[in-house]
């Protein structure tokens, strides 16, 4: 059985679909495979993981009631 080969640039061009879990399962199944034998790619994949990771862990904090009301202010001024 011959095994698919996907190159580095798809795997770059759907890595964000791949993260979000928009692929069918055949092509996830080749980005996995490649994932395994390249470590660019899979260092890549790692970066965008934790970056994601990051992003959403920094939205969890609640702005000071003080700058609150300082923008509703600015906002309510237009």
């Amino acid at each position: 059985m011959s095994e698919d080969i996907i190159s580095c640039e798809e795997v770059i061009e759907r890595l964000f679909a791949y993260l979000d879990s928009e692929l069918d399962d055949l092509t996830r199944a080749e980005i996995d495979r490649h994932l395994r034998r390249c470590h660019d790619c899979f260092s890549r994949k790692e970066f965008e993981t934790r970056l994601r990771e990051k992003i959403a862990a920094s939205g969890t904090e609640k702005a000071p009631d003080r700058l609150r009301q300082r923008v509703e202010a600015l906002l309510g001024n237009r």
